[in-house]
């Protein structure tokens, strides 16, 4: 299994108590540690604008502007989005940009891309709020204009939602074949089809019954649509609690639970704890989570992007899990 790390940005609240001035030398520090081993093969941000479960006047940082800095920052570890939403930047312009990014990298870029979903900022941010069927329509115009672009260096598309006569994008990614798209979401009937067409990656439910159905739901959209389901890869976002022992993982969901509490209330913070965490295949100890995992290894999961919560605050979990749980299933 290969394993990818979620960068602290604020959008989880994940950066809270910590001066704005500081948080980017935390995220660049963070990035660098990950890039100086060999545990992760990726770092990730997510394409938000308000934090979540609530919109709060805490920061959240601009997921394109934090990979440019990472491009220019690391030099081994691969770069992605969990995930771009398609809607909030014209797409051949973001083209252009992944494409710069990539250079500045050195052909490390990963493009994960969705449909968005988070209304309050859309409205908030003057998008509107599309029907799911525009912002999916949106999706797979976008991904057609990327892939032009990045193997030919210009794209033309006169579709319904997006027009654009010879853009061009000069210079190509470094990478040869333009870089990979992750499309996120499970989506049964639209989004896995768009992921049959375009994916080199999909991105959805870690939950073993979950991924197994949407699995075979991509399966039969592959085979409807002529192209090869093995050549995907499929990976899923876990939020991420480990302790050596039981007790151990119960005092760490509790200083979550107090870190969001002045910003959600007591009632909504453990609410929310156990929303995001109660079922993740990544809250236990190593040993729980090797089991898990490996079930999920086991059902075509290849590759699992991690959340630790603590990240900004804390890394001996994150050291936990390198040193007990990603030796087991690499």
């Amino acid at each position: 299994m290969r394993f990818g790390i979620f960068i602290p940005q604020g959008w989880r609240l994940d950066l809270v108590g910590i001066d704005p001035v500081d948080q980017w030398s935390v995220m660049r520090g963070l990035a660098q540690r990950f890039d100086a081993g060999t545990d992760w093969e990726s770092i990730w941000v997510y394409d938000h604008f308000h934090t979540v479960p609530v919109p709060t006047d805490e920061a959240t940082h601009e997921a394109w502007t934090l990979m440019s800095a990472f491009a220019a920052g690391t030099s081994r570890v691969r770069l992605g989005q969990m995930c771009t939403a398609m809607s909030y930047r014209n797409p051949a312009y973001l083209a252009k940009v992944a494409a710069t990014v990539d250079l500045i990298s050195g052909g490390r870029v990963e493009m994960g891309i969705g449909g968005g979903w988070y209304e309050h900022e859309w409205r908030a941010y003057g998008y509107g709020f599309p029907s799911a069927g525009e912002r999916l329509g949106r999706l797979d115009e976008g991904v057609q204009i990327f892939r032009q672009a990045w193997q030919t260096g210009r794209a033309t598309l006169d579709g319904r939602y997006y027009q654009v006569d010879g853009a061009i994008v000069a210079p190509k990614p470094l990478q040869e074949n333009g870089i990979p798209i992750w499309i996120a979401g499970g989506g049964e009937q639209k989004t896995l089809r768009i992921a049959a067409k375009y994916a080199d990656y999909t991105n959805f439910s870690g939950e073993p019954t979950e991924f197994t159905r949407k699995s075979e739901i991509l399966r039969a959209h592959c085979a409807e649509v002529g192209t090869d389901f093995a050549a995907i890869t499929r990976s899923a976002n876990f939020n991420t609690i480990v302790g050596s022992t039981e007790s151990e993982v119960q005092e760490r969901l509790s200083t979550i639970i107090d870190r969001y509490t002045p910003y959600l209330g007591a009632d909504e913070a453990k609410a929310h704890l156990h929303e995001q965490f109660d079922t993740s295949a990544t809250v236990g100890t190593p040993e729980q989570i090797v089991e898990r995992l490996t079930e999920l290894g086991d059902l075509g999961l290849a590759y699992a992007i991690l959340n630790f919560p603590e990240a900004a605050y804390d890394t001996s979990g994150i050291e936990l899990f390198e040193r007990e749980v990603i030796p087991a299933l690499r």
